[in-house]
C-alpha cells in the first residue's frame, strides 16, 4: 500500500453485508460466534488492521480477504483481532483443588509414567498453564518427588502466545498467587517503576506453547494426555461445534484421564465417553 492510500480516514461504518461474510468466516475457521449483535465490536476490533493494512474501508479490506487472495496472509491476524483472551492466575481456584486432592493421587497411582501429561487447549496470555505449574510443582516436590509433568499451552491466538512464551505480566495480574508461590515462582523487575514481574524460568521450562486451532479435524499433540484444561471456550461454541472439540479433545486424553472445562460450561446433551467426578471436572472412561 502507498502513503497516499495509508493516509486516507478509516471512518466509514461495517456493512451487514460485510459483517454476514467476516462472521461467517470466523465461524467456519474458528467455530467462534458472531451474532449480529456483536457487529459494534467487530466493527471496532477491525479498525486497527484497516489501519495496519493500509486499506481505506471496510469494503477494500474484505475485497482484500474474499476477492484479492487476503486471507492466506491476513487470516491469522483477523482471528487474533476477533479472540476474547480474558485470563487470570487461579481461575476458578476449585479446579486446582481439585487436581490436587483427588486427580493427582489417583493419576499417580494409577499410570507409571515418570512424566505427567498435562494439556491446557486454550492458554491466552499463560496464566491457565503457569498457574498449573505452580501447583504440580508444589504437590509432586511434597507426595513423589521422582515424578515429573510436562504442560502443553496452546490457543488460536498468536498474539497471545508471543506474550505468554515471555511469561511477564503487570505486577497486578499475579495477585491471586499465593505469597509462598510469588516467592519461588515469580522473579521482580530490577526497574521497580515498570511493576512488572516474570514467571521463574525453571518454571517457564515445564510449559511449552504452540499455535492450534481447535476446529481442525485432528489435534497433534503426541502421546495422549492425563489432564486436559478446556476452560471458558466452550461458551463461544454451538452445540455441535462443542461436540465436534470435545468428542476430539477426549480423543487425546488417556483412559481415566480428567477433563476441566468452565464453570459456566456444560456438557448436557453431548455424546462423550466421559463420567462428572466433580462440578464440570469429567474423567474419561
Amino acid at each position: 500500500m502507498n502513503a497516499a492510500v495509508r493516509s486516507q480516514p478509516t471512518d466509514d461504518r461495517l456493512s451487514k453485508r460485510n459483517f454476514d461474510m467476516l462472521s461467517k468466516y470466523i465461524y467456519d475457521y474458528s467455530g467462534i460466534k458472531m451474532p449480529v449483535g456483536k457487529m459494534t465490536m467487530l466493527e471496532g476490533r477491525l479498525r486497527r488492521r484497516l489501519r495496519v493494512t493500509g486499506l481505506p474501508s471496510f469494503d477494500s479490506y474484505c475485497d482484500f480477504l474474499f476477492r484479492q487472495g487476503g486471507l492466506d496472509e491476513e487470516a491469522v491476524y483477523l482471528i487474533d483481532a476477533v479472540t476474547t483472551n480474558k485470563t487470570d492466575f487461579f481461575r476458578e481456584p476449585k479446579h486446582f483443588d481439585y487436581l490436587v486432592s483427588h486427580a493427582m493421587p489417583d493419576l499417580l497411582k494409577n499410570f507409571a509414567d515418570r512424566r505427567l501429561r498435562i494439556w491446557s487447549s486454550a492458554c491466552s496470555t499463560g496464566a491457565e498453564p503457569y498457574t498449573l505449574g505452580m501447583v504440580l510443582s508444589d504437590y509432586l516436590a511434597a507426595n513423589a518427588r521422582e515424578r515429573d509433568f510436562f504442560i502443553l499451552a496452546t490457543d488460536l491466538s498468536t498474539d497471545v502466545l508471543h506474550k505468554a512464551q515471555r511469561g511477564i505480566y503487570q505486577s497486578e495480574l499475579l495477585q491471586p498467587v499465593p505469597a509462598d508461590m510469588m516467592r519461588r515462582f515469580v522473579m521482580r523487575s530490577s526497574d521497580k517503576s515498570r511493576h512488572e514481574m516474570r514467571i521463574h524460568p525453571k518454571l517457564r521450562s515445564k510449559v511449552g506453547f504452540a499455535r492450534m486451532n481447535l476446529m481442525d479435524d485432528r489435534y497433534p499433540i503426541g502421546e495422549p494426555m492425563h489432564v486436559i484444561f478446556c476452560r471458558n471456550v466452550l461458551i463461544y461454541f454451538d452445540k455441535p461445534t462443542q461436540q465436534h472439540v470435545l468428542s476430539r479433545l477426549c480423543d487425546c486424553l488417556v483412559p481415566g484421564g480428567y477433563l476441566f472445562i468452565g464453570h459456566s460450561e456444560t456438557v448436557s446433551g453431548l455424546n462423550l465417553p466421559i463420567r462428572q467426578v466433580a462440578n464440570t471436572v469429567f474423567k474419561r472412561i
